[in-house]
């Protein structure tokens, strides 16, 4: 019987994390993303009440926009990431919003892996140095983001592994393949942390579940 719920459980987690990055609408319409944690699973770093109005209300809100926009638009019935390739303006900021936070929120996890292993281990050695040195640059430039935006680790074309920033709620994935993200608008921390994002930053390591990083990597 254990063993069986541990398949299941396994199962679900990476059926979440396919839906979360290729998200399709369901009868037409696009669904909020089901957290595979309840909502206080992530504290103490991430407070239930935070959850529950980031992922709950600020998320449930750009769903809800992108469903009102594609509703009478040559775009209706695609994929979410294609939406998000093919779009501009309210719909593209709507549409890249949901799409980084389905990463964002599929990526963390209650009992997370705590490092890379492997292809991925390697990798960011190749690229950084080690582990330590990818760490404090994804955190400098998670902090020094003016304003509301996003903290990426992109594997790009050629191979390579880069870090970097995007303002507001835009999305990189014309520059290569997002492996994870962090979240550095306000609304992500601030009930949590305040004004101290460097705290936040540091808190995000303790829920990153490197095991579904290296999913990615080795789509």
């Amino acid at each position: 019987m254990k063993q069986f719920v541990f398949l299941f459980s396994v199962w679900v987690s990476s059926l979440l994390t396919l839906y979360a990055q290729n998200q399709l609408p369901v009868n037409g319409k696009f669904q909020l993303l089901l957290l595979p944690y309840s909502t206080s699973a992530l504290e103490p770093y991430i407070g239930k009440e935070t959850m529950e109005t980031h992922w709950g209300k600020h998320v449930q809100t750009y769903v809800d926009n992108v469903n009102s926009m594609v509703e009478n638009s040559d775009l209706k019935g695609l994929s979410l990431e294609e939406i998000v390739k093919k779009s501009d303006g309210k719909l593209y900021n709507n549409a890249a919003q949901v799409w980084n936070h389905n990463l964002f929120f599929s990526l963390m996890s209650p009992t997370p892996q705590k490092a890379p292993t492997g292809e991925l281990a390697a990798a960011i050695n190749r690229s950084f140095g080690s582990l330590d040195a990818f760490k404090e640059a994804f955190n400098k430039t998670a902090a020094d983001v003016f304003g509301s935006g996003w903290t990426w680790l992109i594997q790009k074309k050629d191979g390579t592994l880069e870090v970097k920033q995007t303002p507001n709620g835009n999305c990189p994935i014309n520059e290569g393949h997002p492996l994870l993200n962090l979240d550095v608008w306000e609304h992500a921390y601030y009930l949590d942390y305040k004004n101290k994002r460097a705290d936040y930053i540091q808190a995000f390591w303790d829920v990153l579940d490197w095991k579904a990083v290296e999913g990615r990597y080795n789509k």
